[in-house]
């Protein structure tokens, strides 16, 4: 596509889409406004009508990516079978499979909700994550799993589960050993988080 040729209609999804590209392929420090707008066919000036500065492209970056989390991880749910375990292990599979495809990305994500003045991306993530509040909620009302405050319990799990697709995404997991282990851990967490 030539510059200046783009009609499409929907500019700020095609440069999100070649901005992700360009952060999976060749990181982040490689991402500018002035050599996306070459690679999306448009002109050099298109792009700041939808983000004022690179950093307002990295911000919607990790907004979008949060956004597709938590549609990813609210189909999971909604898919599952009613009760903790069958969710929570939908939950993870949801949440490993995105962190496998998405590595750079959710990098960005999680480095976006924590810089100053990101409000739209902490909101995004709090969006993400509220499905997964929900389930750890419920079953504690339920007495399935024990009392407590269901974000630390969430985070004990977010973390276990981040620490899995990193070190499958640094090569210290296959993809075989990953999928074997991860439902193996959220039975091992959910054994010491069940009430008794």
């Amino acid at each position: 596509m030539r510059a200046g040729s783009y009609h499409h209609g929907n500019l700020r999804a095609a440069l999100l889409e070649r901005a992700e590209a360009t952060v999976r392929e060749r990181g982040v420090t490689a991402l500018s406004l002035r050599e996306l707008a070459r690679e999306t066919g448009v002109s050099h000036a298109a792009p700041r009508r939808h983000f004022g500065d690179r950093q307002a492209l990295l911000d919607a970056l990790a907004e979008d990516g949060f956004v597709r989390l938590g549609q990813d991880l609210d189909a999971a749910v909604r898919d599952a079978e009613p009760e903790c375990t069958a969710r929570l292990q939908a939950l993870a599979r949801a949440y490993v499979r995105f962190a496998m495809r998405h590595a750079a990305l959710l990098e960005l994500m999680y480095a976006g909700k924590h810089r100053e003045g990101a409000e739209s991306v902490r909101a995004a993530a709090e969006r993400a994550f509220a499905v997964s509040l929900e389930v750890i909620s419920v079953a504690q009302e339920s007495g399935e799993l024990v009392p407590g405050n269901p974000e630390h319990l969430a985070l004990l799990a977010l973390a276990t589960l981040h620490g899995l697709t990193a070190m499958a995404n640094g090569g210290m997991l296959d993809g075989q050993e990953l999928e074997a282990v991860v439902p193996d851990a959220v039975e091992k967490l959910l054994h010491g988080l069940r009430r008794r």
